[in-house]
């Protein structure tokens, strides 16, 4: 039996290499020994691979399963869903699913948000904010308008305008030049003037939109100052430029708040939302629009918004959002990420003490953790290119039972419903992690 089983595996692992093509990894990489990880089950905050070994889903898969893993629930509610009304074309009817989602969201988004356009992801929610601002312009009156501006270090989507306004470290764009015309960086200091003096030198008139994470994962999760979001806001509505926030991997908690702009007290003209909206049990995304947006689009035929999505507003989708909301709202996940990410951070803050000769800092908010490592931090010193630093600390944190993005920084944002005593079984293994990286680089 256990041949069986190893042979098994191993037919999985063949057919995926010569089959299945694993996103952003180079292939020739996953064919090394034991790099290919095939998952096959999952409960609450663990993974369990094909091997039977377990982990800890320490970056919720990416920045999605709100919920944890192997909610019963979730599967009923789609089961019943499909056996009553599995799809309808979503260009011409509504569902009872997707009134009752946009309602929820209507109700627990910041004051003035009103209306959703559901998507399949959040590369298309982006798509379809950045082309609600440009057509909610062009119905004015103001075709001139089209620029976009997004910070540098930002992350928004792998589509096309997504990518264009997608300023961060982990994008190669080369392949794709030229990109989408008028999207302009702006710097990633957390101080509104820099974006202020940007808009005056690209002329305000012809900007549509200023697209931002309230707090960038991308660029190292700084949370800035509330003032810093209520100055975009006022150059937005001096400019009449279309403030969208970009919510895919803050939204629903992550963050200790429902939505990260609740942080500063803003509320944006389009939020983009995806990832735990439905915790990753079904793909469903959204553009949401304030009445000032929705109410550009009516009159004739033509100011209708251009384009829509087949699986948009798929009702399976919708109802299983739904009832992950529920989940989220009636078990206190919100606040428990709040709770458990400040005891979380002050665990992070004491681990740097004892390694304080490679961690750099640690910071973040809720659930949204990082830890930043250095080869010499007393010098400044950054790791170099040859030290591999990724394959290193990745691979230490796979042997300490723990799946995350790994590198200079580490991810460290686990389901939401995580508790104390998991806590403490990740920074413990953490620990363990990091007398790894000292041992390798010498660091002692």
């Amino acid at each position: 039996m256990a041949t069986e089983f190893a042979d098994g595996i191993k037919d999985y692992i063949d057919r995926s290499l010569q089959h299945l093509w694993i996103h952003t990894i180079q292939q020739d990489e996953l064919s090394q020994d034991d790099a290919l990880l095939v998952i096959k089950s999952g409960e609450g905050i663990y993974l369990t691979d094909s091997k039977d070994r377990q982990y800890i889903d320490l970056m919720s898969g990416l920045w999605v399963v709100a919920v944890g893993h192997g909610r019963r629930k979730l599967a009923d509610v789609a089961s019943e869903q499909m056996s009553k009304m599995s799809f309808a074309n979503p260009f011409s009817y509504a569902t009872e699913p997707a009134i009752d989602l946009a309602t929820r969201l209507a109700e627990i988004t910041p004051e003035g948000i009103e209306r959703a356009f559901f998507v399949n992801s959040g590369s298309e929610a982006v798509e379809a904010a950045l082309r609600m601002a440009k057509q909610w312009h062009h119905n004015r009156g103001d075709s001139k308008k089209y620029k976009v501006l997004s910070r540098v270090g930002s992350y928004h989507g792998t589509t096309y305008a997504a990518m264009s306004v997608n300023h961060s470290s982990y994008m190669n764009k080369a392949p794709f030049e030229p990109m989408m015309p008028g999207a302009i960086k702006t710097p990633s200091i957390l101080d509104a003037s820099f974006i202020e003096q940007v808009i005056k030198d690209e002329k305000p008139e012809t900007i549509a939109a200023f697209i931002a994470e309230p707090i960038s994962t991308a660029n190292g999760s700084h949370v800035p100052d509330s003032s810093y979001w209520q100055r975009l806001r006022e150059l937005c509505d001096e400019h009449n430029i279309v403030l969208i926030a970009d919510e895919v991997i803050n939204g629903f908690g992550r963050t200790g708040k429902w939505f990260a702009m609740e942080h500063f007290g803003v509320s944006p003209d389009i939020m983009t939302v995806a990832k735990q909206l439905s915790s990753g049990y079904a793909p469903i995304a959204a553009a949401l629009a304030s009445e000032k947006i929705s109410d550009g689009f009516r009159g004739d035929a033509s100011k209708a918004l251009v384009g829509g999505s087949t699986w948009g507003a798929h009702p399976v989708s919708c109802a299983v959002a739904l009832a992950n909301l529920d989940i989220i709202a009636d078990e206190g996940l919100v606040e428990n990420s709040e709770r458990t990410g400040a005891y979380i951070a002050s665990q992070l803050e004491e681990l740097q003490k004892r390694h304080s000769k490679i961690v750099s800092d640690t910071r973040g908010i809720g659930l949204m953790q990082i830890v930043d490592l250095k080869r010499n931090v007393e010098a400044g010193e950054e790791f170099r290119i040859d030290d591999e630093v990724g394959k290193v600390v990745s691979q230490a944190m796979r042997d300490n039972g723990l799946l995350s993005r790994g590198g200079a920084s580490i991810q460290i944002a686990p389901p939401l419903v995580i508790n104390r005593e998991e806590a403490d079984e990740i920074v413990d293994s953490l620990d363990q992690v990091l007398d790894t990286v000292e041992s390798t680089y010498g660091i002692g």
